[in-house]
């Protein structure tokens, strides 16, 4: 089982993967402005605790944090302090912090960040080349026990194997867009990352077709209910 944490809201467009923010879709349906981020009512979710006295969210789950932001937005860094606390208080709890702004990580870390906080994977997305060879080097370098790759929405062949093969990547994540405006993803790119994975015995999943799916040449409109549900079909996974 897994918790959504949003301790914030609203983000700023600032890459490839960005054109068909599910963010900006969601909110303008409410005509809604998602580049002023505010902070959310569930800030402190992972420490409140219930009449009892004990956490709400209990030991041992997994919280994916900032899905409807980004965890090192600049707009949260007022913010950012108190959310690291929570992090490390709950440190019986598994936090994947998903971003598209890995530049950031080193100026918005905790003074006892160490090597990384053993209850933090820091997924860096990587939508084409250009943002991994960006993106990669700088999660590489910086402070973090648990790294991840995503590349969704995909949006070409991308070559990670320089990067796989320093052994610090712990699984490789592939998906395609969904919306109105989505771009095309192509199976053979999804499978051409999955055989660098194969080669260097990183973990692959295959999250979604997309909203347009390219297999042999012929492509498909799927429709967003069946997005997962197509990806798991294709028997992939390792």
């Amino acid at each position: 089982m897994s918790v959504i944490w949003n301790p914030w809201h609203g983000c700023t467009k600032i890459s490839d993967g960005c054109k068909n923010c599910y963010v900006y879709r969601r909110d303008e349906k409410y005509d809604l402005d998602s580049s002023v981020p505010y902070k959310t009512q569930s800030f402190d979710l992972p420490v409140k605790k219930n009449r009892n006295g004990a956490y709400k969210i209990e030991s041992g789950e997994t919280v994916f944090a900032c899905m409807t932001s980004d965890f090192f937005l600049d707009a949260a860094d007022p913010w950012r302090g108190r959310a690291w606390g929570y992090i490390k208080e709950r440190s019986d709890l598994n936090f994947f912090i998903i971003t598209k702004r890995i530049s950031r990580y080193e100026v918005c870390l905790p003074e006892d960040i160490g090597e990384g906080y053993e209850n933090v994977t820091i997924c860096s997305t990587c939508e084409n080349q250009k943002r991994t060879d960006e993106r990669l080097p700088l999660l590489l370098s910086f402070p973090i026990k648990h790294r991840m790759i995503i590349h969704e929405p995909m949006l070409e062949r991308i070559n990670i194997e320089k990067y796989l093969e320093t052994g610090k990547i712990e699984q490789v994540t592939c998906g395609g867009e969904s919306g109105p405006a989505a771009r095309d993803c192509n199976y053979d790119w999804v499978l051409y990352t999955r055989e660098q994975c194969l080669r260097y015995n990183v973990p692959f999943y295959f999250k979604q077709t997309g909203a347009n799916f390219v297999k042999d040449g012929r492509r498909y409109s799927v429709p967003r209910k069946f997005q997962h549900s197509q990806a798991r079909k294709a028997g992939i996974n390792t």
